[in-house]
C-alpha cells in the first residue's frame, strides 16, 4: 500500500466508500430507486445493487460522519450535482487524514 500514490487510494478505497454512503441514503431515506440513485451518482444500477449489499465499497470508515453525508444526499436528492457533492465529501475526508488510515490499515 505504501507505493500507491493518494490518487489510486482515493480512486480504489475513499470514491466506493462515498458512493456506496451516498447510494444506501438515496434509496433508504430519499426512497428512490436504485435506477434512480444510479442515474443521479453517474453509475449503473449493478453497480448501486453491489453498494446496498455492502459489495463494492464495503470499507468503513464513514462512521460518525453520517450527517455529512447525508447533507449530502438531500442536497443531491434536491437537484446538486453529485460531482459536487462527492468532491465536497471526499475533501472533509482527506480533510480528516483518511488517506493516513488506508495506508495504516493497509500496512498491518
Amino acid at each position: 500500500m505504501k507505493d500507491k500514490i493518494p490518487c489510486e487510494i482515493i480512486t480504489w478505497y475513499v470514491l466506493p466508500v462515498i458512493r456506496r454512503e451516498l447510494a444506501v441514503m438515496l434509496v433508504k431515506n430519499h426512497h428512490m430507486s436504485q435506477k434512480e440513485a444510479a442515474n443521479l451518482l453517474g453509475v449503473t444500477d449493478a453497480a448501486v445493487s453491489q453498494y446496498l449489499s455492502k459489495k463494492r465499497g464495503n470499507a468503513d470508515f464513514c462512521s460518525g460522519n453520517e450527517d455529512i453525508f447525508e447533507e449530502s444526499a438531500q442536497r443531491i436528492a434536491n437537484g446538486a450535482p453529485a460531482k459536487e457533492e462527492i468532491c465536497r465529501l471526499c475533501k472533509f475526508l482527506l480533510s480528516q487524514n483518511i488517506l493516513e488510515l488506508i495506508q495504516n490499515e493497509g500496512n498491518r
